[in-house]
C-alpha cells in the first residue's frame, strides 16, 4: 500500500491546481458560448462561482496552511512548492474572476433584460413596489436579523463561511461629539438572496436581498445616521480535521467538527466594488488576510444563488428542451428484475437512460420474500427517500440490511449524518467503513434464496446512489448476478464491516490494496504488446489524472508505440504531445449540458480487449486513501457498446470538446473542413430515445449539434 519513492521530472508534469483552474475556465467558456440558451449560460456562470468557492475552501486553504506552517513542503510533480503555487493560483484566479463578471455584466445581464428578466435596485422601484418590499422586509426579513455594533465593548463578530454580511457605517453622537462607528448585519443563509417582485403580467423582476436590507437599515439602527452599507463575503477553510485513531464515536466527532467549519481560518474576502478602502483594510486586518486575498467584485457576491432564476417555466429557447430519459431497452417492461438479471448483464447509462431500474432493484429487493440480505455503500444519496426508504422497509420486513455510510463525503456530511441516524432507528446496521479510508466504491449486494440455492445480485456503478445527480451527471452502472462478482462483493462488504482482512479478489480490483499496481500492470502490458508488434491501444475516461507513477507509465507506453486517448474532464497533470515523451498521447475534455462523471478504461490487449468501469480516478487519493472498486465488463455486447458508442462518441465530439496542449492550455475542437458537427451528448440522447422507440419525441431535438462560437479569452494567449 505504500507508494514507491520517485523524483519526477518537473518538465513532464502540469500543476494540479492550475489544471483545475483551466477546467473552471472551460465551464466559464460555456457561459460565454452563445450557442447555449441564455439561462443555460447563466447556469454555467453560477457553477463557475460555486466551483471557485470549493476551490478556496479546500485547495487554497491547504496551500495557505503549508505556507504558514513554515515547513519546507515537498514540491509537486511539476516542481512548484506551495508558496509559488499559491502565487500563480492567485494570478490565474483573478483573470478568471474578472472574465466571469465581465461576462455577467456585458453579456448575461443585458441578455436577461431583453428576455424580460431584470435585476432592479431599490432606487428604481415605484411606490407600489417599495410598499410591497417594506411589508416583505417587516414580516420575513427583519425578525431574523441581528445588528451587531463594533466598539470597545463589542468586538468584531465572526463572519461565517460564505454567509452574506452587510458592513454598515454609522454616525453616532457620544458625549456631545459625532463619531463614525461600524456595525455588521448578518443575513441568515435560509433567506432567499433574490426576491421576485409581484407582477400580474408574468414579468420576472428581481431585487437582491442585500438591497432590501440596505434600504431598511433605519429600522435596525433607529436614531442613527446611515453613511453607507456594503455587502461582504468571507470564505473559510472547509476541511474537517478528525483524527480517527483518537475518536471513540466518529459520527459525534464529525457533527462537532461541522460546527467548526463555519469558523475556520479565513482564506478569501470578497467585497462590493464601492466598498471604501479603509473598510477593506479593516476587514483584512481582522481576518488576518493580506491584499492578495481580497477580491473586489463588480456584480453579485454569490453567483450560485442566482440559479433560482432558471427554475420554473420560461419562454422557449431560454433553456435546453427537457430530456426524459427512457428505461434501457433490455429492461423495458420487465417487472421482475431478478429474472431479467439472471438472463444477462444489463448496462445503465445515465442520464441518457433512466435511473428508475436502480430504484426498482432496491424496492423489489426490500419486499421480495426470497431476499435474505441487502448491503449497500452510500456516499452522496441526495436524501432520496426511495433509496434510503427501501433499506428501511427491508429492515422492517426482517431482512439483514447493512449500509456502509461515508460520513466524511465533503460538504455532504450533514445530510449523511441525518440519514445514518434514520437508518439506525429503522433497524439498519450502519457502519462507517475503515479508519483513515473514505468509502467511495458504489455497490449494492442483494442475497436471495432461490430454488437452486443462494444467488447474489449486484448493482455496481461509477456514480452515487443519487437520483437527482443521475439526471445531471453521466455515469454507468451494471446489474449482474455473476458468481465471481458476488463473491468479490461479499468479501469487500465483510472487509468494510470489520470482520475480515483483505485476501485478494477474483474479478474486482480494489483500492487501496491492488488498484494502483494493477493499473500500472495494465498500462505496461500494452507497452509490451506494442514492443512485440501486437495491437496496443488505451482509451481511458475519468474525471482527474494526477498520479505521477501512472503518468510515467503512460509516457513509457507512448514511447513504446501505444496509441493513447485520454478523456479527462477536470485536472490533468500529464503533458500530451511532448516530443520523445508523449507524442502518441492525446487528451481531451468535454464540458456540456451534463457533467461528465463516468470512469471507463479500455485496454486493447492484443485483440483481446478488456474494459473496466469503476469509482476511482487516477489520483493518489483514490489509489491510496479510499476504498474504490474497478470491475470488468465481461459481456461482449456491453463491452462493444462501451467502446463503440460511449468512448467513440466522446472522442468524436467536435462541438463541446477541448484538446489539451503541452503547455497546459486547452483549445476548442471544431469540425474540419467538410466534417459534420458532432455533439457527443446530443447524439447519446438521440441514441437513447431511438432505442426507446421515441425518435419522434421533441426531446430528441434537444441541444442540436452546432459548432460553438470561438471564445477569445483575455489574457490567455492561444486559447
Amino acid at each position: 500500500m505504500a507508494k514507491p519513492a520517485r523524483k519526477p521530472d518537473p518538465a513532464r508534469f502540469l500543476n494540479r491546481e492550475l489544471s483545475w483552474l483551466e477546467f473552471n475556465q472551460r465551464v466559464l467558456d460555456e457561459a460565454r458560448n452563445r450557442a447555449n440558451p441564455l439561462l443555460e449560460r447563466v447556469k454555467f456562470f453560477c457553477i463557475t462561482g460555486s466551483n471557485l468557492d470549493e476551490f478556496f475552501e479546500v485547495r487554497v486553504a491547504g496551500l495557505k496552511q503549508q505556507v504558514e506552517g513554515g515547513a519546507a513542503a515537498e514540491p509537486g510533480g511539476d516542481g512548484l512548492g506551495p508558496a509559488e503555487t499559491l502565487r500563480q493560483v492567485g494570478r490565474r484566479v483573478r483573470r478568471l474572476v474578472d472574465e466571469a463578471y465581465a461576462c455577467w455584466r456585458e453579456e448575461l445581464l443585458p441578455g436577461l433584460g431583453r428576455a424580460g428578466i431584470r435585476f432592479l435596485r431599490h432606487g428604481q422601484l415605484d411606490e407600489a413596489d417599495q410598499r410591497w418590499l417594506e411589508n416583505f422586509y417587516r414580516t420575513t426579513v427583519h425578525p431574523v436579523l441581528t445588528p451587531l455594533g463594533i466598539d470597545p465593548s463589542h468586538p468584531f463578530p465572526l463572519l461565517q463561511n460564505k454567509a452574506l454580511n452587510m458592513i454598515v457605517e454609522l454616525e453616532v453622537s457620544h458625549l456631545g461629539e459625532t463619531e463614525r462607528r461600524l456595525a455588521v448585519v448578518q443575513v441568515p443563509p435560509n433567506l432567499p438572496r433574490l426576491v421576485r417582485l409581484p407582477r400580474a403580467d408574468g414579468r420576472r423582476d428581481y431585487i437582491f436581498l442585500g438591497q432590501i436590507v440596505g434600504a431598511h437599515l433605519g429600522l435596525l439602527f433607529p436614531g442613527r445616521r446611515i453613511l453607507g452599507f456594503w455587502a461582504v463575503r468571507v470564505t473559510r477553510n472547509g476541511e474537517l480535521y478528525i483524527d480517527e485513531e483518537e475518536v471513540a464515536n466518529l459520527l459525534k466527532a464529525v457533527e462537532d467538527e461541522l460546527q467548526n467549519r463555519r469558523k475556520g481560518a479565513a482564506v478569501r474576502l470578497e467585497v462590493e466594488q464601492d466598498c471604501p478602502p479603509h473598510l477593506r483594510a479593516r476587514l483584512l486586518e481582522h481576518l488576518s488576510l493580506g491584499p492578495d486575498d481580497l477580491y473586489v467584485i463588480d456584480g453579485p457576491l454569490h453567483p450560485g444563488r442566482i440559479l433560482t432564476i432558471t427554475e420554473g417555466e420560461h419562454a422557449p429557447g431560454l433553456k435546453d428542451p427537457p430530456f426524459h430519459a427512457p428505461v434501457t431497452a433490455s429492461l423495458r417492461g420487465r417487472a421482475d428484475l431478478f429474472e431479467a438479471i439472471r438472463e444477462r448483464d444489463h448496462l445503465l447509462h445515465h442520464p441518457y437512460e433512466s435511473f428508475e431500474p436502480v430504484i426498482q432493484f432496491l424496492q423489489q429487493a426490500a419486499t421480495d420474500p426470497g431476499v435474505l440480505a441487502i448491503k449497500q455503500t452510500l456516499y452522496r444519496t441526495g436524501g432520496d427517500p426511495r433509496i434510503v426508504g427501501a433499506l428501511m422497509e427491508a429492515a422492517r420486513q426482517g431482512k439483514q440490511v447493512t449500509a456502509v455510510v461515508e460520513l466524511m463525503a465533503r460538504f455532504d456530511e450533514h445530510n449523511n449524518i441525518q440519514w445514518a441516524q434514520r437508518l439506525e432507528q429503522a433497524g439498519v446496521h450502519v457502519v462507517y467503513g475503515l479508519r483513515g479510508l473514505k468509502i467511495h466504491a458504489k455497490m449494492t449486494l442483494v442475497v436471495r434464496a432461490e430454488p437452486d440455492g443462494i444467488r447474489r445480485y449486484l448493482h455496481l456503478s461509477t456514480g452515487n446512489y443519487n437520483a437527482t445527480t443521475a439526471r445531471l451527471y453521466t455515469d454507468l452502472g451494471l446489474l449482474t448476478c455473476r458468481a465471481d462478482f458476488g463473491e468479490d462483493a461479499t468479501s469487500l462488504f465483510n472487509l468494510l464491516t470489520g470482520v475480515a482482512q483483505f485476501q485478494g479478489l477474483r474479478k474486482f480490483i480494489a483500492a487501496p490494496f491492488e488498484l494502483h499496481a494493477q493499473t500500472l500492470h495494465l498500462i505496461r502490458r500494452e507497452a509490451e504488446h506494442a514492443a512485440q508488434g501486437l495491437p496496443a491501444r488505451i482509451t481511458a475516461k475519468m474525471n482527474s489524472l494526477v498520479d505521477p507513477d501512472v503518468i510515467e507509465a503512460l509516457y513509457a507506453a507512448s514511447q513504446a508505440g501505444v496509441e493513447i486517448d485520454l478523456i479527462v474532464r477536470g485536472i490533468c497533470a500529464l503533458r500530451p504531445g511532448l516530443p520523445g515523451v508523449s507524442e502518441r498521447i492525446r487528451v481531451r475534455s468535454l464540458v456540456d449540458r451534463f457533467l461528465e462523471h463516468s470512469r471507463v478504461f479500455h485496454f486493447e490487449n492484443a485483440c483481446q480487449p478488456q474494459v473496466f468501469l469503476g469509482s476511482a480516478d487516477w489520483m493518489p487519493r483514490n489509489f491510496f486513501r479510499r476504498i474504490e472498486v474497478m470491475f470488468p465488463v465481461e459481456d461482449g455486447l456491453l463491452r462493444e457498446r462501451l467502446v463503440e458508442e460511449v468512448l467513440a462518441a466522446n472522442l468524436r465530439d467536435n462541438c463541446r470538446a477541448r484538446r489539451l496542449r503541452p503547455d497546459g492550455k486547452y483549445v476548442a475542437v471544431t469540425p474540419a473542413r467538410g466534417e459534420k458537427a458532432y455533439r457527443c451528448q446530443s447524439e447519446l440522447m438521440r441514441l437513447a430515445l431511438r432505442g426507446a422507440g421515441a425518435a419522434g419525441d421533441p426531446a430528441a431535438e434537444a441541444a442540436p449539434p452546432a459548432p460553438p462560437r470561438r471564445v477569445v479569452v483575455r489574457g490567455t494567449p492561444g486559447r
